[in-house]
């Protein structure tokens, strides 16, 4: 028996936002901005803020747009965010469960499989939209599947691979026989639009993959993983349930420095130290998984990476293949989509998988917050 990836499934949001659309927006912002501060930037007691530009953003991420399920809002000098209306829970699918569902259709209908085939739904991804009951479950039952188990986890842009691991581990112990690893990420709502360094990194989409026992097996045999987590502040989002209480503390004298949790508490990144930590963390572990499996990295046909910057993308090639590496093997997708967090890798998973031929080896690969790093190391049948 073997444990493989039969199918995968992807989501594309109905808005594409270019830079030179999101440049505008952001432009327009800092200049009221510095309008309705001029005195107190004059007197220097307020910084002036920088303007962007499309350029800027393509050279230092590789990034030319980014998906995303509400428009108008983030382009509104005024708002810069998604404008998003909620759905009564339990009359109206959540926004979060409807893309999970539409992901997860499309790799059921790749896998030949119906909803009732499925054992088990795990949701991994860097934010939900609640904390219970968990949107797998109400996933479970938008397809239709009667039985089994469904839960929400999150490793933040790790969640995919921690994913396709847990699945693989319920396999293996006799769990199950058929788990779908979804992947939904709606960064557009935790991205703080107004911040020059991260405004442009992320886009919405969502991703599923179906993982099965086989007697014969297809797809893509998973042969193991590696999972490796270091804590770390470097990237963050702290935006949570207990924002009501901390923000009433901040009323008293006892902790006068607390702010409103808005945009302080959303997304943020040490970037250039992200970039120093993060690529050699990736490499070796990379490397590391292949020795452990006696795997010259000259064998490693694709590596399906976390789509979080181009230049990352770069130097991860080098320092696990070498400097004269083919950037084929590292396809990306990052300059259409943006970063889409947990699911990047599966995107580009499902977008180049056929190209290996059979006995071909790749590696799935993500990391971020944490930091974590998951790399599962799989086998074209």
């Amino acid at each position: 028996m073997t444990t493989c990836i039969t199918g995968t499934g992807l989501y594309i949001p109905p808005f594409s936002i270019s830079n030179e659309e999101l440049v505008d927006s952001f432009n327009q912002y800092v200049e009221n901005y510095n309008a309705k501060h001029a005195d107190e930037i004059a007197a220097e007691t307020v910084t002036a803020l920088e303007p962007s530009s499309a350029a800027f953003i393509e050279k230092v991420s590789g990034i030319k747009s980014r998906y995303v399920m509400e428009k108008d809002g983030i382009l509104d000098p005024e708002i810069m965010a998604p404008v998003i209306p909620y759905r009564n829970l339990g009359e109206e699918l959540s926004i979060m469960a409807e893309m999970g569902a539409a992901a997860l259709k499309d790799a059921l209908a790749d896998a030949g499989l119906e909803a009732n085939d499925l054992d088990g739904i795990i949701l991994a991804c860097s934010n939900f939209q609640r904390t219970y009951p968990a949107v797998a479950i109400e996933i479970q039952n938008e397809i239709g599947m009667i039985g089994g188990f469904a839960y929400d986890m999150n490793v933040a842009c790790s969640a995919a691979t921690f994913g396709l691991s847990q699945a693989h581990g319920s396999i293996v112990s006799g769990l199950a026989k058929r788990v779908a690893v979804v992947n939904v990420e709606i960064t557009s709502a935790h991205l703080n639009w107004r911040n020059r360094d991260s405004h442009f990194i992320f886009g919405d989409v969502a991703t599923a993959s179906i993982v099965e026992e086989l007697d014969t097996p297809k797809g893509y045999e998973i042969l193991n993983s590696k999972l490796f987590t270091q804590f770390s502040t470097n990237i963050k989002n702290e935006y949570g349930f207990m924002d009501r209480s901390e923000f009433l503390a901040a009323q008293t004298e006892m902790y006068p420095d607390i702010k409103e949790p808005v945009t302080d508490k959303l997304f943020l990144q040490n970037g250039r130290k992200v970039f120093r930590e993060v690529c050699p963390k990736v490499s070796e572990v990379i490397t590391e998984h292949l020795q452990e499996n006696d795997i010259p990295t000259s064998d490693v046909k694709m590596m399906w990476l976390h789509q979080a910057n181009a230049n990352m993308l770069d130097l991860i090639l080098r320092t696990v293949v070498g400097k004269e590496a083919d950037k084929a093997i590292v396809p990306s997708v990052i300059a259409e989509f943006a970063n889409t967090s947990s699911a990047s890798p599966m995107i580009v998973f499902h977008r180049y998988k056929d190209e290996l031929a059979s006995g071909d080896l790749g590696v799935i690969c993500s990391f971020g917050a944490g930091y974590s790093i998951g790399s599962v190391l799989v086998r074209k049948v």
